[in-house]
């Protein structure tokens, strides 16, 4: 089982790296996306506290269901481990279906590679000086007002979105995952599907994404902090300024009106030694907003090796330590 479970986070990486995101037909996030957004019309309510006793029915209700789905495919699926005495070729082909079929479902709730091809599209059409195009590209990953940006403030919001995604998108389905197999990793990418959709603090979503915009704070707390130190080790490795990168870190870390985002998002910009500005928001780092086509590559190359990392130091030991302790998802 130990291994089963390591060699399908080893494939979903490898798939995530090489291949990335299928299309929104085939991907269980986008089909998350889509059942939140029939009901929230249905929810909606004017009325502060029927609001958000609608968003919290809203998000217990999608998580649960997308638990109890994914915890019976969990348990279906090594239902049919073979037993290690009696190791023949038909075991080693349903093994090998279990770490595929496994690997695959994990790799849905990971952006590696679609997240590092949308922010290339921006860097594209900047690169042909078509702010409106990269204005444009730049309003789906990000929450802000991107009318009016220039050039150097696109690409401090797409390198800041990089490092956010880092959490939203790779470690922290991986850090559900390493404790409550593919239930977790599902029910934590539900819960911040919930949040990029309506967790807006809007008048239309103020009080209906309250609860869900809540539950996406508690869940990113841990893997938000996990994530930065990691990153601080993999701009290490890779050359840059680490030591500036924890001290930036620990100093503008509490800047952004979001608990954790700030975390990894203040340690990318000491890691590249720049500044991340959002307009009368925040300021991250000591550096100027002066960016360049090497910014984004080495933005690109700490993600990556922040997610190996993040595997080799946490996902694949407590994988290991709950298999042994006898927890029920690993055991």
């Amino acid at each position: 089982m130990i291994l089963v479970t390591i060699l399908a986070v080893v494939f979903a990486i490898t798939i995530d790296f090489t291949v990335g995101d299928p299309k929104n037909k085939f991907h269980p996030t986008a089909w998350i996306g889509i059942l939140i957004g029939k009901l929230v019309p249905i929810v909606k309510n004017n009325q502060q506290k029927t609001a958000r006793l609608s968003g919290m029915l809203l998000t217990i209700s999608v998580a649960t269901l997308v638990a109890v789905i994914l915890y019976f495919i969990n348990v279906g699926l090594y239902s049919l481990e073979p037993d290690n005495s009696n190791f023949g070729l038909y075991d080693l082909f349903v093994t090998t279906l279990i770490i595929i079929i496994t690997g695959i479902l994990l790799k849905t709730t990971i952006a590696i590679k679609g997240m590092q091809r949308h922010a290339q599209l921006i860097m594209d059409a900047l690169s042909k000086n078509n702010l409106d195009d990269a204005r444009a590209k730049l309003s789906m990953i990000v929450k802000r007002d991107t009318k009016n940006l220039d050039r150097q403030h696109i690409i401090s919001a797409t390198l800041e979105s990089i490092s956010e995604n880092t959490v939203d998108g790779i470690t922290g389905p991986l850090f559900y995952f390493a404790i409550f197999g593919l239930p977790g990793a599902f029910v934590y990418r539900t819960i911040n599907t919930i949040d990029s959709m309506i967790g807006y603090k809007t008048e239309q979503f103020l009080n209906l994404g309250w609860f869900g915009a809540n539950c996406d704070k508690i869940l990113n707390y841990l893997p938000s902090r996990m994530t930065s130190l990691v990153m601080v080790l993999a701009a290490m490795i890779l050359g840059k300024n680490w030591k500036h990168s924890l001290e930036i870190m620990r100093r503008d870390s509490s800047k952004t009106e979001s608990p954790n985002a700030g975390y990894p998002m203040a340690t990318l910009a000491g890691a590249l030694g720049t500044r991340f500005e959002k307009i009368d928001h925040y300021i991250l780092g000591d550096g100027k907003t002066e960016f360049t086509e090497n910014h984004f590559k080495s933005t690109i190359s700490i993600m990556k090796l922040t997610t190996i990392l993040f595997c080799i130091i946490f996902t694949i030991p407590m994988i290991v330590i709950l298999s042994y302790l006898g927890w029920w998802l690993h055991a």
